[in-house]
C-alpha cells in the first residue's frame, strides 16, 4: 500500500493556515505539526471540561475518562499495560526523575552504561549518578560515521552494570539502532534498559512490548500531540525502584514516577494521537487490535518517508561542501539529516528562508555526538528533518534550496 498523502495532509490543520502556504516543514525534529483531533480534544477539555478530573459531577467525570482513554489507547497501540504508560511535563523530566529513582536503588560501584550518541536528555541525568558513586561507563561512537556497535557494549557490559541507555536512533546521526538486539545483549548481563524514543516515535509508534526494553520514552509534541513526555514504564521494573510519588499513589504505577501534578488537557488531548492513527488505519484499510492498527501505520509511515528520503541523502552523499552526518542508505536511518560544512549553520538555515524553507542550526543538544564526530561546534550543523505528512513537492523545494545556499 502507498501513504495517501491528501488524506494524512487534511488531517494536520496547518497545512490549510494562510501563514504557511508555500512554506516547507523541515524542523520536525524539533516539533512536529499537530493533527486536528489532539487540538480538538484539547479545545474541548478547556470549554467543557477544566475541572478537577474523577469527581462524581459530568464535566470531572468525563474530564477524567478522557485522560484514562488517552492511556488505554496509547499502551494498545504499543503493546504494553495500560498503567506502564505514564505522563510527565518532558521527557527531558521523566528522564530526570528515573535518574533520581536509581539513584536510590543503585549501591556505589555499581554500574551504568550511556552512549555519546544521545540528545542530553538521555545521557545528562546519567552521568551525572558519577556524584553518588555511581560509575559511569560511555558506549562510544563511531567518530567517523557515528554508529553505536552492539560489540563495544558488550565489552563494556559485566555483573556491575545495573542500567544501559541509548536512542533508538539519534536526533543527529539518524541511524536506528537494534533496540531488540541491543536489549537482549543487556538483559543477559543483568541490567535493565532505558531507550529514548524522541527522535523515533513521530516516524512511527513502535511496538514496545515487542521491541523488549523496560523503559521507552519519547515526546508527544514531536508526534502530533501536546507537549507531554510519554513514559512506557515496564511493570517488573516499576515496582522494584523507589517511588518518586506521593507516597499515598505508590501502589499505582503510572504515578510512582511523576511527582508533580500532570497537566490533565494535554493527557486527554493525547486520545488525539490514537484518533489520528485509528482513522489512518481506516483509510488504507488496516484492521485489527490497537497494536495491529499501529504497526500498520508505522510501515505505512516508515516506507513513504524512505522513498522521500533517499534523494535528499544521495545529494548530500556527494555534495562536496558538506558533510552527511550518519548512514547514507534510507533504510537505515530516520528522516532526520544533519549536514556540516565549513559556513555557520545558523546562517544557512537564514538563507533557506528566503526559499520558504522551515530548518534550523546549531547542536540540537547533542554536543557529545557532534564534538566526537569532530564537528566545529562553532559552526554547528544545517538540520533538515522531515516526517510522514512530507510531500515529494516539498523534498524538491528543498533540494532547490540546498543547491543555492551552499
Amino acid at each position: 500500500m502507498a501513504l495517501d498523502l491528501d488524506f494524512v495532509r487534511a488531517q494536520f490543520p496547518a497545512f490549510n493556515e494562510a501563514a504557511l502556504q508555500g512554506q516547507a516543514f523541515f524542523e520536525n525534529a524539533g516539533g512536529s505539526y499537530t493533527c486536528a483531533p489532539v487540538i480538538e480534544r484539547l479545545m474541548r477539555y478547556y470549554t467543557q471540561r477544566k475541572v478537577q478530573p474523577y469527581g462524581p459531577y459530568d464535566a470531572s467525570r468525563l474530564a477524567g475518562e478522557e485522560m484514562d482513554e488517552a492511556r488505554v489507547r496509547l499502551a494498545a497501540i504499543m503493546g504494553v499495560d495500560t498503567d506502564e504508560v505514564s505522563f510527565g511535563p518532558s521527557t527531558t523530566q521523566n528522564t530526570y526523575v528515573l535518574a533520581q529513582a536509581f539513584a536510590g536503588f543503585m549501591q556505589p560501584g555499581e554500574a551504568i552504561v550511556v552512549t555519546n550518541q544521545d540528545h542530553e536528555a538521555n545521557t545528562g541525568p546519567w552521568r551525572r549518578l558519577a556524584e553518588r558513586g555511581i560509575e559511569v561507563r560511555e558506549w562510544k561512537i563511531d567518530p567517523d560515521t557515528g554508529h553505536l556497535d552492539p560489540e563495544a557494549l558488550a565489552n563494556l557490559l559485566d555483573e556491575k552494570v545495573r542500567l544501559v541507555c541509548f536512542p533508538h536512533c539519534s536526533n543527529v546521526v539518524g541511524e536506528i539502532n537494534p533496540v531488540t538486539e541491543i536489549t537482549a545483549m543487556a538483559h543477559a548481563a543483568g541490567a535493565f534498559v532505558c531507550v529514548d524514543g524522541v527522535s523515533y516515535a513521530p516516524h512511527g509508534i513502535p511496538n514496545v512490548g515487542e521491541l523488549g526494553p523496560d523503559i521507552y520514552l519519547f515526546s508527544a509534541y514531536k508526534t502530533y500531540g501536546p507537549h507531554q513526555g510519554i513514559m512506557v514504564m515496564r511493570r517488573a521494573l516499576g515496582t522494584t525502584l523507589p517511588n518518586q510519588g506521593h507516597f499515598f499513589n505508590e501502589g499505582t504505577l503510572y504515578k510512582r514516577f511523576t511527582p508533580a501534578g500532570p497537566d490533565h488537557a494535554q493527557i486527554a488531548a493525547s486520545a488525539g494521537m490514537a484518533d489520528y492513527i485509528d482513522a489512518l488505519a481506516a483509510h488504507e484499510g488496516i484492521t485489527g487490535d490497537g497494536a495491529a492498527r499501529g504497526a500498520g501505520v508505522h510501515d505505512l509511515m516508515r516506507a513513504h518517508e524512505v522513498e522521500l528520503l533517499q534523494p535528499l541523502l544521495d545529494y548530500a552523499s556527494t555534495k562536496n561542501s558538506v558533510r552527511l552526518i550518519g548512514p547514507d542508505q534510507a533504510a537505515s536511518r530516520a528522516p532526520t539529516v544533519a549536514l556540516a560544512s565549513q559556513e555557520n549553520a545558523e546562517v544557512l538555515a537564514q538563507r533557506l528562508v528566503k526559499h520558504g524553507v522551515m530548518a534550523g542550526g546549531g547542536d540540537f543538544y547533542a554536543v557529545r555526538a557532534l564534538q566526537a564526530m569532530g564537528v566545529d561546534m562553532d559552526k554547528g550543523v544545517l538540520r533538515v528533518s522531515f516526517t510522514h505528512y512530507t510531500s515529494k513537492a516539498e523534498i524538491e523545494q528543498l533540494l532547490n534550496a540546498l543547491d543555492d545556499i551552499l
